[in-house]
């Protein structure tokens, strides 16, 4: 674990302007063959979360799951480490709204455009909707944020809105929360109840 969060460090560096052979090195030494490009850390720790449930160990099978910090950085990463660069395979999550901006940052380098799976919206909408609103809610009183949640519901700005879109804006509000029920979402899916795109990245690993 700590040799893949080192790769995924040496992997941003690299993307930043920094040299390559460090995660080159760390590539060679992990015996990576697939790396999963993902927007952020919420959606890093989803993944992970989903496939410890599924008794999987992504590292040990070669995978790296590699948070970009943006989709904007999709054409630098791919030349990075699809086949212009290490040679990886490439797979992934991207979201409806953002996946020509996928199509044509892949095309731009040189990387296959198969094997990424799409949200509607983004990831924490698709295990919201998997869910369901109550489910969503009583993990949130759970983790001792109910008050936090009634709160805001109370703010003029989301009367009006669906619950799945009041949930989806809450988990944004407050840095870290959103990566650390990235990871609470996934671990409360049930069996047959993990999203399409996410359960179709897993399945394609």
């Amino acid at each position: 674990m700590t040799d893949m969060r080192a790769f995924r460090e040496a992997v941003g560096r690299w993307a930043a302007g920094g040299a390559g052979e460090p995660a080159k090195e760390l590539a060679g030494r992990l015996g990576l063959r697939t790396a999963v490009l993902l927007e952020g850390p919420s959606d890093l720790e989803a993944v992970g979360a989903l496939a410890a449930r599924r008794g999987r160990d992504l590292a040990a099978e070669g995978v790296c799951v590699v948070p970009m910090g943006g989709a904007m950085s999709i054409a630098r990463y791919a030349a990075l480490l699809g086949p212009p660069g290490l040679g990886l395979r490439l797979r992934g999550l991207c979201d409806e709204g953002e996946r020509g901006f996928y199509e044509r940052g892949l095309e731009r380098a040189g990387a296959p455009q198969r094997g990424f799976s799409v949200c509607v919206a983004d990831l924490e909408d698709e295990l919201i909707r998997a869910l369901g609103t109550a489910r969503v809610e009583e993990i949130i009183r759970g983790e001792g944020d109910l008050r936090a949640w009634q709160t805001f519901v109370r703010q003029p700005a989301q009367h009006g809105r669906s619950r799945e879109r009041q949930l989806r804006r809450f988990l944004g509000t407050k840095k870290g929360r959103k990566i650390r029920y990235g990871r609470l979402l996934a671990e409360a899916l049930g069996p047959g109840q993990a999203p399409a795109p996410l359960d179709e990245l897993l399945a394609g690993l």
